[in-house]
C-alpha cells in the first residue's frame, strides 16, 4: 500500500511535495484516480492558485466526492496552501464559491498594511514564523517549535469559526491568522512545509513516524 496518495487537480506544486515525501522514505503516487487515493494510507491535497477554479476541476474530476470519502475514512489528510483553504465553507476570491464544507468557517482576503516605514504588500510571500495555538502534541507540528520559520505565499487566509480547531498562527502586518489547524484526521496548513527547509520537512518526517505506528494525526 502506497504511504500517500498526492491528489492531482492540475493546480498543484505536485513534484515538490512528492521530492519531500522522497526524502523522509515516504512512498508516494500523483494520481487522480480515486481508486487509487482511496487505497493510500494518507493524502496530501496540496494548490496553488484561484479558488474557484480549482473547485470546478475538483467537481468535474469528482475529486470532491473521493477527497470527503477519505477524510471519512479516518486516515491522515494533509491540506497545503490552497489545499487547506478548499477544505472551508466558502471563499471571497473574486466574488463568492462555495468550497469543500467539510471545516466550518470562510475564506477571506488579506488586506495591505503598513507599520511606520515596513509596508506589508499582498500577496503574503516569503518566510514568516508561526506561533502555537492549543496543544501540538498530537499533530504533525509535533516536532517543531513555536516561532519557526515556514515560506509562504498566497493573498487569502482561512477563519475557522471553532478556534479550538486551530494549532498555529502567523502575524502579518496588522492581522494574525490561522496558519495550521488540526481537525480530526485533518491536518493543514498555509504555509509550505515541502519549501520550507529542514523545519518544514520535519512535519513530512512526522508524517512518516505516525503512518508507521498506525498513528492518526
Amino acid at each position: 500500500m502506497i504511504d500517500v496518495a498526492i491528489i492531482d487537480y492540475q493546480m498543484s506544486n505536485l513534484h515538490s511535495v512528492q521530492t519531500a515525501c522522497c526524502i523522509v522514505g515516504l512512498s508516494s503516487i500523483i494520481t487522480s484516480d480515486c481508486k487509487q487515493i482511496m487505497n493510500a494510507k494518507s493524502a496530501i491535497l496540496p494548490g496553488v492558485g484561484a479558488f474557484g477554479e480549482a473547485m470546478k476541476k475538483l467537481q468535474i474530476s469528482k475529486l470532491d466526492d473521493c477527497i470527503a470519502s477519505f477524510i471519512e475514512s479516518g486516515r491522515p489528510f494533509v491540506g497545503i496552501c490552497l489545499g487547506l483553504q478548499l477544505l472551508f465553507e466558502s471563499s471571497e476570491e473574486f466574488g463568492d464559491h462555495k468550497g469543500l464544507a467539510i471545516i466550518k468557517g470562510t475564506v477571506k482576503k488579506l488586506a495591505y498594511s503598513k507599520d511606520g516605514l515596513l509596508r506589508y504588500p499582498v500577496p503574503h510571500a516569503g518566510w514568516n514564523r508561526i506561533r502555537r495555538k492549543n496543544n501540538w502534541d498530537k499533530t504533525l507540528l509535533r516536532q517543531n517549535t513555536p516561532g519557526d520559520f515556514m515560506y509562504f505565499l498566497h493573498s487569502y487566509y482561512v477563519q475557522p469559526e471553532d478556534p479550538k480547531i486551530v494549532r498555529a498562527t502567523t502575524v502579518y502586518g496588522q492581522k494574525e491568522y490561522c496558519s495550521a489547524l488540526q481537525q480530526n484526521n485533518i491536518f493543514a496548513a498555509q504555509f509550505h512545509p515541502e519549501k520550507s527547509g529542514q523545519i518544514g520537512m520535519r512535519i513530512y518526517q512526522t508524517l512518516k513516524t505516525n503512518l508507521a505506528k498506525s498513528l492518526f494525526l
